[in-house]
């Protein structure tokens, strides 16, 4: 596969070095750019609902790819398994405005190739909303990709209906081997893919914002160049963040800088017509679920409310994306809600400037009685399950609860009573000799 990349875009007119070095004639990434899909609808495991992913909406999805988890019983962060994905995925599922699954934390135990197309499964038993995934090895996609077709009832229903969107997760300017495969596999089987990486200000790009951005959109570019040159019109996109180092930790800081250059992505890629995928909303650098973390993700959710990326693709994701908190996941959750609640707009008809009513009652008058309010008083209003009216020391008849006790509780109610509806006996027992030849496979 990287010999036919590299046959592929030499063809095309590219520039490669002896080392790999690949320089992209601009007429050839204004074509590619100009024939990608600028649109994809993503089918839940029924086929029967969907949601499109396009410059004019904002999908949640709960992730992506932690190694550990704050364990709901310590409260301490340990390595996530398998149980823990299915956890998160099932609460996921239960969540009605987080509009899709991602792998929110991997299989840490079984670190394999049988672990990485067992992780498509664990998700696949415990949401039945659309996916996203992504692997370190290509083998595990030629898997996933047979189990999606088994779900969907063959290759042709897979990509007619595509069951999840392939996440591909390059360096900053550099494709490995296995990312040049996975972007020519799904591809050819018509995968919905998505070539994204974070760019660090500081460390792995430019400290500024100009030249760090510039890192983010030349790897996506790169990628939907090659995507295009195997299948003209597929849907491939870029989603590079661009992140900043902070000179006094060496960690990930600068709030604002980050934001802007978020706000500028989003902006840029819309103009080219492309939907901007992975934005930072819903996740936190905090080490565990606290008041920094409650702010920051507060913060970032309310830059997705300007900046408007097509997805949003860490909810929940803690300590730099190594941890992954249930907590902050309903908390973001509620975010959305807020969200979507603002993004309703403003209803301009007569009924709701409401003149006549004013001219009724006069300068002074008293609305609390009247059938207009009893009609409208929820209309713009945001349902939230832990603020507002739902904070307990607004009233007197509620329990005086921190945050974290109110989510905490929500949370275990979800997890005591919430059942996705399960697979098909039949599709079950198929998709595990799938992932039974797979795992013989590699064991030989």
């Amino acid at each position: 596969p990287v010999e036919e990349a590299m046959d592929l875009l030499s063809a095309a007119g590219c520039d490669i070095d002896e080392v790999g070095t690949v320089r992209f004639p601009t007429d050839l990434v204004q074509a590619s750019l100009a024939s990608c899909a600028k649109s994809v609808r993503l089918w839940d495991r029924s086929g029967e609902g969907s949601f499109e992913v396009d410059c004019e909406n904002t999908r949640f999805l709960s992730g992506m790819t932690c190694i550990r988890i704050y364990d709901l019983e310590t409260g301490r962060s340990r390595e996530s398994t398998r149980e823990d994905l299915g956890l998160i995925t099932r609460v996921a599922d239960a969540l009605p405005e987080i509009d899709g699954v991602c792998v929110s934390c991997k299989n840490v135990p079984e670190s394999n190739l049988a672990g990485e197309i067992d992780e498509f499964l664990a998700l696949v038993e415990n949401t039945t909303k659309p996916l996203e995934y992504l692997c370190e090895q290509t083998r595990a996609l030629e898997a996933v990709i047979e189990l999606a077709a088994e779900v969907r009832g063959g290759k042709e229903a897979l990509e007619e209906k595509p069951y999840f969107m392939h996440i591909v997760t390059p360096l900053p300017l550099f494709y490995a081997e296995t990312h040049i495969e996975q972007i020519i596999m799904a591809a050819r089987h018509g995968v919905p893919v998505n070539c994204g990486t974070i760019a660090i200000g500081g460390a792995s790009a430019p400290i500024t914002m100009a030249g760090c951005m510039t890192h983010s959109l030349a790897t996506d570019f790169a990628g939907m160049v090659l995507a295009q040159l195997v299948k003209p019109g597929v849907f491939s996109v870029g989603s590079s963040d661009a992140a900043f180092m902070e000179p006094a930790t060496g960690g990930i800081g600068s709030t604002a800088q980050t934001a802007m250059a978020d706000a500028a992505l989003c902006q840029i890629r819309r103009s080219l017509g492309i939907p901007s995928l992975t934005g930072y909303g819903g996740c936190s650098v905090a080490r565990e679920f606290n008041q920094d973390a409650v702010w920051e993700i507060s913060s970032s959710m309310m830059q997705t409310g300007f900046a408007r990326p097509a997805t949003c693709d860490y909810l929940g994701s803690l300590d730099e994306g190594i941890t992954y908190s249930l907590h902050a996941l309903l908390l973001c959750h509620d975010l959305v809600g807020m969200l979507r609640c603002t993004w309703q707009g403003i209803g301009t008809d007569d009924e709701q400037l409401a003149l006549d009513l004013t001219a009724q009652e006069g300068v002074r008058g008293n609305y609390l009685a009247q059938r207009h309010t009893a009609k409208f008083c929820r209309v713009d209003r945001w349902s939230s399950r832990y603020f507002g009216s739902n904070i307990p020391l607004s009233s007197g008849v509620l329990e005086d609860e921190s945050l974290f006790e109110r989510i905490d509780r929500d949370l275990r109610k979800i997890i005591d009573e919430h059942e996705p509806t399960p697979l098909d006996g039949g599709l079950k027992e198929s998709l595990e000799v799938i992932l039974a030849r797979y795992r013989g496979a590699s064991s030989e």
